[in-house]
């Protein structure tokens, strides 16, 4: 048995940069996070400016004096790694060499992406497409020290990677898999079939991907409850514990030990003051037998 401290939680939410990369940083702070998530450019534009010195030496300055340790960078939602038009396909892998290079510039070590739509052309060829993307994404950014972090979908029209099969595929697929993560979204899982809300299935889930994909790629989790039922391929977030998943099945997450190092962000809907980030937060804390603030040790199995 070992022992964790409940102030090192990796908890917190995605933070909006508007006003420069630290104000995202000052935003986690006021919530009380201890792990952000970031865009690093206009997640709706394929171009960026280039990142300034001054853009990240002043984020660079906030990480440091801040308590958040774990930042994770999310790649624009234009980028499809498997579009059969083969402009966009161009684009994409070109978006996503620029995204490294930006999260390499920062210091951010992982790059969470979404695999992409087969719009049509069939999983295989999708998969195939996106495994060859890949590989000519890591071979223009080789020695980034940054990972490609493959997000678990909820199944929409053509979008892959809503089972752990295809996650791992993916991963087994690619030339240098070391440069690869997993991030499970709880409500994307929820939304493609897998049943977290109870004890047996919930542990029957986490076997499975254990089995197939394996907890040592698992670098991120994205804690958000689901508005959709359970297998219903809709990418609806909820409020924790608002939504179909409901608390019983974080509570389940917050207590796991082979999560307990994985850092857990919201990505629920908030306003500017950011209360709903802090209620969030406070649930998971809650969840997990944590008040804001205390220190209390728990046991756990060693991993």
């Amino acid at each position: 048995m070992v022992y964790f401290e409940m102030a090192d939680l990796l908890i917190g939410a995605h933070e909006s940069v508007a006003g420069g990369m630290f104000r995202a940083v000052e935003r986690a702070e006021s919530v009380g996070a201890t792990a952000l998530q970031v865009f690093t450019k206009n997640s709706n534009r394929w171009e960026a400016p280039p990142l300034t010195d001054e853009a990240v030496a002043s984020y660079k300055t906030a990480i440091s004096e801040s308590s958040i340790r774990s930042v994770v960078s999310h790649d624009s939602y234009l980028i499809n790694l498997c579009a059969t038009d083969p402009l966009i396909l161009k684009k994409s892998r070109m978006a996503m060499v620029d995204e490294i290079e930006r999260c390499r510039a920062l210091g951010i070590d992982m790059l969470n992406f979404h695999p992409g739509a087969h719009m049509g052309a069939g999983e295989k060829e999708g998969l195939e497409l996106i495994i060859e993307s890949l590989d000519i994404v890591h071979g223009e950014t080789e020695g980034s020290g940054v990972r490609s972090v493959v997000e678990t979908t909820a199944g929409q029209g053509t979008v892959l990677g809503s089972t752990f099969e295809q996650i791992a595929e993916i991963i087994n697929g690619v030339a240098d898999p070391e440069r690869m993560g997993v991030c499970i979204d709880t409500c994307h899982v929820f939304a493609a079939g897998y049943d977290i809300r109870r004890e047996e299935s919930y542990h029957a889930v986490m076997e499975d991907f254990g089995r197939v994909v394996g907890f040592d790629r698992l670098l991120v989790i994205h804690a958000n409850d689901s508005k959709g039922e359970l297998g219903s391929h809709r990418d609806r977030h909820e409020h924790i514990g608002k939504g179909l998943i409901g608390r019983g099945g974080f509570r389940l997450l917050m207590n796991d030990a082979r999560l307990g190092g994985v850092p857990k962000i919201l990505e629920t809907p908030k306003g500017d003051d950011l209360a709903e980030d802090r209620m969030n937060l406070a649930v998971l804390r809650k969840l997990a037998g944590a008040r804001s603030g205390a220190v209390k040790k728990i046991r756990r199995r060693a991993t």
